[in-house]
């Protein structure tokens, strides 16, 4: 068993976009090959109604997946093909934007005005980019939830773990997309895939990881196959953790334990080329995509 490094830690960062959405964004618009196959990570957040209820109003997509995890409030949604829905608290959505697709999604809080929930992009393969768009809207009720002898609770949106499969299925990065909770004072170790590219994203109480690094430089220490590991300061609340390759991850939870989302998938190591929401492979892709928004043949017929 080899332990995933963490290569970086740091703070999601408030930010607005949509229709003045206020949230807070793990990753995006930068490096893209840095977490590759995903492209962009957001934690939109909120108890004042204010701050989301003007939403995300009709904007276009080309060449990635979305993947919108609610886990309090509701979130309603409407596309160019006629499709419509309501994701509530615990659901999944999975997007092929394909070829191109205008959609929109506009968040409504909870009976406390409260709306919380995820949102991350997938990056679509070079031969996949133009493929039909498509829908995959998971109940909470179908999400498998695995509870290990030691309080761990995981649930398991896409890929295999602890012998349960996710409902969601198809995805190009073939992905593995996890909520984990530890109990407090649990350490747990989680299998990853070695070959998939790994983040976290602390969301509840708090937690160490190991090799992570902190400012302050407390150190944790535990052993892992009979050799000592530095586990360095509590990660806490809105916390990206990025990982280096292994084949497991390591926590050791807080006084409160912790809850956050562990998610990998395979690399496309594919030249990226990116206009907001469209992310194609060259710059006269791009181009084209906008040549077609301006000329209405954005949508296309289905294959």
């Amino acid at each position: 068993m080899s332990i995933r490094p963490v290569l970086e830690a740091r703070n999601a960062v408030p930010t607005m976009e949509g229709a003045g959405v206020h949230l807070h964004r793990a990753f995006g618009f930068h490096d893209p090959s840095e977490l590759d196959p995903f492209l962009l990570f957001d934690d939109f957040r909120n108890e004042i109604p204010a701050h989301y209820a003007k939403g995300f109003p009709w904007h276009p997509h080309r060449g990635i997946e979305t993947i919108t995890y609610v886990l309090s409030g509701e979130v309603d949604h409407a596309d160019s093909l006629g499709n419509t829905g309501r994701l509530g608290a615990g659901d999944v959505q999975w997007m092929t934007a394909g070829s191109g697709i205008m959609h929109q999604e506009m968040p409504r809080g909870n009976a406390s005005g409260q709306m919380h929930g995820f949102q991350l992009w997938a990056n679509l393969p070079r031969d996949l980019k133009m493929t039909d768009p498509r829908y995959q809207d998971v109940a909470a009720k179908e999400i498998p939830e695995i509870i290990d002898d030691d309080g761990t609770r995981v649930r398991v949106v896409t890929g295999e773990f602890w012998g349960k499969r996710g409902p969601v299925d198809g995805i190009a990065a073939d992905p593995q997309y996890l909520d984990v909770f530890v109990p407090a004072g649990v350490k747990k170790t989680l299998p990853v895939d070695t070959y998939r590219r790994a983040f976290a994203y602390v969301f509840e109480g708090q937690g160490a990881f190991a090799d992570a690094s902190a400012p302050s430089g407390v150190l944790l220490e535990k052993e892992v196959m009979g050799e000592e590991v530095n586990i360095r300061d509590m990660s806490g609340d809105r916390t990206l953790i990025r990982f280096g390759t292994g084949d497991s991850v390591t926590v050791q939870a807080g006084e409160e334990g912790i809850r956050f989302l562990l998610i990998s998938g395979a690399p496309l190591q594919e030249p990226v080329a990116w206009h907001g929401p469209i992310v194609m492979n060259t710059k006269d892709e791009i181009r084209q995509a906008m040549s077609d928004l301006r000329n209405g043949t954005f949508i296309k017929p289905a294959h």
